[in-house]
């Protein structure tokens, strides 16, 4: 309870989530659990803004395309109304995995704890008596 005054980085504020619900409504929820709001008058530039509520660790890159999109006013209307036709070829959305434990380690990188193989353009090192 203390942690959603204070801090916004596992979640929103207690003060985003009454302002955000004050003046919004929720449009949406993705596959991840984050809801989408829209708010109900537009700003001084003309448009609607928009805001999501990330459910847990705010991390942008668990914003599927789709919604981002939205977003981003690239669609005017919400991947819940009009969603996206998927190509045969698209993978599935997945969130940046860099820096966790989760991210791609290569054979031979340091954390693997391997030898890099050598390749045919490896380079020597400048050395200055030569």
């Amino acid at each position: 309870m203390l942690g959603t005054i204070f801090t916004w980085w596992n979640g929103a504020t207690m003060g985003a989530l009454f302002d955000i619900g004050r003046r919004a409504r929720q449009v949406g929820t993705d596959e991840q659990g984050n809801r989408y709001f829209e708010e109900r008058r537009p700003s001084l530039e003309g448009r609607k803004r928009r805001y999501v509520l990330y459910k847990g660790l705010a991390e942008p890159s668990r914003v599927p395309p789709d919604w981002h999109g939205w977003l981003h006013h690239t669609f005017e209307s919400p991947p819940t109304e009009s969603p996206l036709p998927r190509k045969p070829w698209e993978k599935p959305h997945r969130a940046n995995m860099t820096g966790t434990i989760h991210a791609y380690k290569p054979k031979g990188s340091l954390s693997q704890g391997g030898e890099r193989a050598a390749a045919s353009s490896d380079y020597e090192s400048w050395k200055p008596d030569a």
